[in-house]
């Protein structure tokens, strides 16, 4: 049976969680496929790429990844607190934005809504957090 290599391209389950359970991300729902990705091409972080490595099909095991290898730590300098006429009316807490930046398009989290001024988040909402997939090979090439 041949294993995963670092150029394989891998069909496989998952379930991504956090340290306390709470499920983020999962192929198993209702009407979801199998991730197919080739690895070594930057598609995947680099925590999951690793972990599917010499795995076998109907393989199952469980990685945890350290945010170094995932979404990387909270960078502070992607917050910034801007003029609430800066952003669309009626903006709520947990809305997605999109904005052009130095850096080009970035995509934006509200976390705040003050008086005045909105706090924005352009870090991955995954960012600085440990996490944890179980995965089943269902398909190698």
């Amino acid at each position: 049976m041949s294993k995963i290599e670092t150029s394989s391209t891998v069909t496989v389950h998952y379930t991504g969680k956090l340290e306390d359970g709470t499920v983020f991300d999962t192929s198993l729902s209702e009407g979801r496929e199998p991730l197919t990705a080739t690895l070594g091409q930057g598609q995947l972080i680099p925590g999951f790429e690793s972990g599917l490595v010499d795995m076998t099909i109907g393989e199952s095991k469980t990685i945890e990844i350290e945010p170094s290898d995932a979404y990387g730590q909270v960078n502070p300098e992607l917050v910034q607190e801007v003029e609430l006429s800066r952003v669309p009316e009626g903006i709520s807490v947990d809305q997605m934005l999109q904005a052009n930046t130095p850096m080009g398009v970035m995509n934006f989290r509200v976390t705040e809504v003050k008086e005045d001024t909105v706090v924005l988040d352009g870090n991955h909402p995954l960012a600085g957090k440990k996490l944890i997939f179980d995965l089943e090979v269902v398909g190698v090439q």
